[in-house]
């Protein structure tokens, strides 16, 4: 299956998400039983540097966009949710919240160091695009890192397949405006493996490419350099 085939429509994916703000944080901590926080801080260490200009695209309730600016970064989060935002707004006041697409971001070429994304790109109609449109954002030499699901590898793969698609489901139904969550095992499936992913970013213009895997190889975290 591609990337494409099944994705909801963006239109579909935004409502999808305003639907979803209320219990955005909570899910994020039960699906990954609290590591998300290190792997977020794994993510901004691997790309930020103190006084970056940084850009946290489809930053969601802010979390990924909170460790870059601890980090040193001077941030701009964006997403395409308004209820999303509203709660990142909520969390803070020095960063910079933008209200846009990531096919076709408000900013001008070469705009910042480094981007960062986390959970938010298997969502993307067109992920290549994206991926170029981050890089054109980006100054040359600057620096991704994607935190995104994988499919598991080795033994947890059983248990990878009774919480997210068994699971995960079943709270999300039960959570107000968490029905979404029934979409999340489709949305992982049709993504790109880690080496996969590695492929697509050197076409869409990145060099020195590499990835590792965490939570017991349920979730990579790519990193590499705009050329």
């Amino acid at each position: 299956m591609t990337h494409q085939e099944g994705l909801l429509a963006s239109h579909e994916v935004r409502r999808m998400f305003d639907r979803i703000a209320p219990v955005y944080d909570l899910m994020n901590r039960v699906m990954t039983a609290g590591l998300d926080r290190s792997w977020r801080r794994l993510t901004v260490e691997a790309v930020v540097q103190r006084g970056d200009r940084v850009l946290d695209a489809c930053c969601g309730t802010g979390d990924l966009a909170l460790a870059a600016e601890r980090r040193g970064g001077v941030v701009t989060g964006l997403d395409f949710s308004p209820a999303m935002l509203g709660r990142a707004r909520k969390k803070s006041e020095t960063i910079d919240w933008v209200e846009g697409d990531v096919l076709s971001l408000p900013f001008p070429d070469a705009t910042f160091d480094a981007v960062t994304v986390g959970f938010g790109v298997r969502n993307v109609a067109d992920l290549e695009a994206a991926l170029v449109e981050l890089g054109r954002v980006l100054r040359p030499g600057g620096r991704l890192a994607v935190l995104e699901i994988t499919r598991p590898r080795g033994p947890l793969r059983p248990f990878f397949s009774l919480w997210f698609e068994r699971v995960v489901p079943v709270l999300g139904r039960v959570l107000p405006g968490g029905r979404a969550y029934t979409y999340l095992p489709a949305s992982v499936r049709r993504f790109p493996g880690a080496e996969e992913f590695v492929a697509l970013l050197e076409t869409s213009g990145y060099r020195d490419v590499r990835f590792r895997l965490l939570g017991g190889t349920i979730v990579a975290l790519h990193s590499g350099v705009r050329t």
